[in-house]
Formats: C-alpha cells, sequence, structure tokens
C-alpha cells in the first residue's frame, strides 16, 4: 500500500489551491503571439466560410492575431490530425465539425487521432442543414425525379461530396438507404474542387453545407432539391425537406466548433470560449451565419463535449442500422 507523507500531502494540496490561480494567469498573459486557426478543408466551403468569420470578428474584438490555415484532405482529417498534435499553448485552434470528429472515425481504419482523448472543446459555432443541389441545366426538378431515376438505373446517378467519410457523403448514403436506391458517389477534397465539377455537369448532384453553394443558388447556376434538416431552412425557404419528399424520418444537421489540442490551460479555453460566445450573441456575427443558413448555438466547453461525445453514439447507431459498410484510409 502507498503511503503519502503530511509533506506529500500538504504540497498536493497546496497545488490544487494554486492551480485556479496559475490558470488565470496563464490565459491573462495569452495570447504571446499570433494564434492559428486550422481550416480542415480548401477555401470556399461552409467551414472555411465560418472560420473567416469567426478568425476576422475575433480579431477585432479582441484584438488578437488570428490567423486561417486551409490543410485540406481526408474528408479533413488531415487538419484535424495537425491541430492534434499541436503545441498545448492555445495558439493553435482548429475549426472540426461533425464529418470528421464523429463521422470519419467510424470509417477510418486509422486516424492520427482520437477526437475525444486528443481534443478539447472550445467553443461551438453553429449548427446547420445540407443542401442536396443539381445544375440548373439538369433534368431532376426535384428529390423525387432523381430518385425515380436512380431505381429505373441503379448506381448511374452520380453525386459528389467535399470527402469520403463526410457528413455530407453519409448523409446521402442514408438518403440512398432509405428510399431504396443505389447511387454513385464521387468524392472530393473539399467542397470546392466537388461545387466546380458540378457546375461542369461531371457530377450529377452534390451534396453540400448551405454557405459553401448559396451564391451560386442565388445565382440561378444550380437548382436546390432539398435541405436536410427536420424544417425548411429560413435561408432556402422554398426548398422542401427531404423529410417533405417520402422520407419522413430523414433529419441530418452538421456543426462546426473550435477545438484545441488536449492539455491546453483551461483559463485559455475559458477565455476563448468567452469571446466566442460573445461574438455569437451580437447583430453582425448572428446576421453573418444566418445568412448562410447556419444557427448560431453558443455552448460551453462542457456542454460542447457532451454533444460530442452524444453524437459518436448516435452516429455509430444510424450507420449500424442501415447496414453500410466503408473502410477508409
Amino acid at each position: 500500500m502507498t503511503c503519502i507523507t503530511r509533506r506529500q500531502a500538504l504540497a498536493a494540496a497546496l497545488a490544487a489551491g494554486l492551480a485556479p490561480h496559475l490558470q488565470a494567469q496563464t490565459a491573462a498573459a495569452w495570447p504571446a503571439r499570433a494564434i492559428r486557426l486550422i481550416v480542415p478543408f480548401p477555401p470556399g466551403g461552409g467551414t472555411d466560410f465560418l472560420s473567416r468569420v469567426v478568425a476576422t470578428k475575433l480579431a477585432e474584438s479582441t484584438g488578437w492575431t488570428v490567423v486561417p490555415d486551409n490543410k485540406a484532405g481526408a474528408g479533413g482529417t488531415i487538419g484535424i490530425g495537425e491541430a492534434a498534435k499541436a503545441e498545448h499553448s492555445g495558439h493553435t485552434l482548429v475549426m472540426g465539425q461533425l464529418d470528421n470528429l464523429v463521422i470519419a472515425p467510424l470509417f477510418y481504419k486509422s486516424l492520427p487521432y482520437d477526437a475525444q482523448r486528443d481534443l478539447s472543446p472550445v467553443a461551438l459555432v453553429g449548427d446547420s442543414p445540407l443542401v442536396y443541389v443539381v445544375p440548373t441545366a439538369s433534368p431532376y426538378k426535384s428529390l423525387a425525379d432523381l430518385i425515380a431515376a436512380a431505381r429505373k438505373a441503379p448506381d448511374t446517378v452520380t453525386y459528389a461530396s467535399p470527402g469520403a467519410g463526410t457528413i455530407t457523403h453519409l448523409s446521402v448514403e442514408l438518403l440512398a438507404h432509405q428510399a431504396g436506391i443505389r447511387l454513385r458517389h464521387v468524392p472530393y477534397k473539399g467542397s470546392g474542387p466537388a461545387l466546380a465539377d458540378t457546375l461542369g455537369g461531371q457530377v450529377q448532384m452534390l451534396a453540400a453545407s448551405i454557405p459553401s453553394v448559396l451564391t451560386q443558388l442565388k445565382a440561378g447556376k444550380l437548382r436546390a432539391l432539398a435541405v436536410t434538416s427536420a424544417g425548411r431552412n429560413p435561408v432556402l425557404p422554398d426548398v422542401p425537406t427531404v423529410a417533405e419528399q417520402g422520407l419522413p424520418q430523414f433529419d441530418v444537421t452538421t456543426w462546426y466548433g473550435l477545438f484545441a489540442p488536449k492539455g491546453v490551460p483551461g483559463g485559455v479555453v475559458q477565455r476563448v470560449n468567452a469571446e466566442v460566445n460573445r461574438l455569437l450573441q451580437t447583430d453582425e456575427v448572428r446576421g453573418a451565419i444566418s445568412a448562410q443558413g447556419g444557427e448560431p448555438r453558443p455552448l460551453t466547453p462542457e456542454q460542447l463535449g457532451e454533444r460530442l461525445a452524444q453524437d459518436a453514439k448516435k452516429w455509430r447507431a444510424a450507420i449500424a442500422a442501415t447496414g453500410l459498410t466503408l473502410e477508409l484510409g
């Protein structure tokens, strides 16, 4: 049996008592240099848009230098892996999302990180549904048209996603499962390249975040077939949900949040969380996020951690129910 001396006990008590004070000192001295915000997708997508809104407004409101750094590839897992291995000073953050923190770990054989073990939740930025779009010249005027074509010729209707193992990819596989059809997946390294090939007619449908295709929708270059949330989105009020079009149980949304390498001082995490949540209460930031189809959603770091854990259980069960098997990496 291990014996603890009185001196050891006093030292432990003193350390525990000093911890909050040391955390406060660390947070007060931070940041000592520019903060790198890793964006795990290329420029032009929803993740990139929200990252740049957060970086710009944090810099304006706090005086910090926040530099977005796009590190794309493998469905966002390359950027997340780099963040997980970064130093623990609090000068590296990453904009994580449901697909690379929850979905990808269910599909990839080996990842350079475990989201719940290697990352500290910092702040949730917002939730957003996905949208299914086709070029305006497409013969598919509705989701029903596309489903009918896939039933007539299985595995011939193609769809693009920002990457295999992302929530956009999984959402279409769930759609296909519930509709009893087979679609052909064409994965890309981010929303930008997927969008370019959809506009060019190389693929027939694109599953994407609303921010990544909103400009093209407004310009009339794309037609939205459906949004994936249970209710219609205020930015696309005329676009029906998947649930309205014959699949009443369909409801898929994604989220975006800031994470830091595990081991970052708690005082720094709390400070960033407070600043981000304050921004999410301002009309300007709420409006910027809402205008792109998102919903600002302030949470504490603890609440974001709980959501991460709950979604991991939810999507593991959903994938098992569909029988979808996918081995990546």
